[in-house]
């Protein structure tokens, strides 16, 4: 049997039902506290859980950048995670802006839905670039019959984020406004800044995705690439950071990061506002993202 679904959460998270991960309780963290968000049903996507992480001493006086970050439930406490792994955003995060080598942020934890994450986090204007054959059989098989990366992306826009900046004292322009995730969620991040260059002025794609299958392939990295040699946000007003591990499914982005980050230079960014980090013993794992969480956080949000 062929698998489709990728990255560290979809296949396991699957089988918690999303009105029970709604109903636990929070996740415990080190700093800062953690707020689950109420809102009003969505549009453009199924019901979604939101958590909001508040620095220490968050004060309506002041104003916040905000971190929008995907698979929501593995950032914060590995004991309520499927793998016993967590980013440790609250960790890394709380201690960065308490050293002052960051400025004052709010992280947006959005939950995936285990049984659409593959369709939400593909980004969907790629599509047009697969060969016929293949993409009929990529929209069957992994992406349950029609891509929903695009209402996923109105979501954060449209919804959340209005939702966000109405309850929160935040910087709202795009200067102030970030986008992260890995894997699936990586490749999903770039889009996102790619469509709305003037919402996200920053994205952190951590070990990001290109095959789009568990296959190595040439077909959707080269579907992403005709679609970002297009679309690829300018690099006026944009940070844009990248990096892969070597191990397990983290060996097979090598060889598509390379391509993009000529491509990246060719489009204007330069080592003022990309980075591209290649971290030799790292596999697809929280921990690993969990450990150098540092690095991309200071490049997109360092004083």
């Amino acid at each position: 049997m062929k698998v489709w679904l990728c990255g560290a959460v979809a296949a396991i998270v699957g089988l918690i039902p999303l009105r029970e991960i709604h109903a636990q309780a929070l996740p415990k963290v080190s700093s800062g506290r953690l707020e689950r968000l109420d809102a009003d049903p969505s549009r453009f996507i199924g019901p979604r859980t939101v958590q909001v992480w508040l620095p220490d001493g968050y004060d309506p006086a002041t104003r916040y950048n905000v971190l929008y970050m995907h698979d929501g439930q593995m950032l914060f406490d590995a004991s309520t995670t499927w793998n016993h792994q967590a980013w440790n955003v609250d960790a890394t995060l709380g201690r960065l802006i308490r050293e002052g080598r960051v400025a004052p942020t709010i992280v947006v934890g959005v939950f995936n839905d285990p049984t659409l994450r593959h369709a939400e986090y593909f980004p969907q204007k790629f599509l047009p670039f697969v060969p016929e054959q293949q993409r009929a059989e990529f929209l069957q098989k992994g992406l349950q019959g029609q891509p929903r990366s695009d209402a996923y992306l109105r979501y954060l826009v449209e919804e959340l984020k209005p939702a966000i900046d109405a309850k929160y004292s935040t910087r709202p322009g795009p200067d102030g406004t970030f986008i992260m995730g890995s894997s699936m969620g990586g490749i999903i991040s770039l889009y996102a800044m790619s469509e709305y260059p003037g919402v996200f002025g920053g994205a952190a794609c951590l070990s990001t995705h290109w095959p789009a299958t568990f296959a190595q392939n040439a077909t959707f990295p080269l579907a992403s690439f005709t679609y970002l040699q297009a679309r690829l946000a300018p690099p006026q007003g944009h940070r844009l950071y990248m990096d892969h591990g070597n191990a397990d499914l983290d060996g097979l982005y090598a060889p598509h990061q390379a391509f993009f980050d000529i491509l990246a230079h060719e489009h204007g960014y330069t080592d003022a506002n990309y980075l591209s980090r290649v971290y030799p013993e790292d596999g697809h794992n929280e921990r690993a993202w969990a450990a150098r969480l540092e690095v991309p956080l200071l490049f997109l949000l360092g004083k």
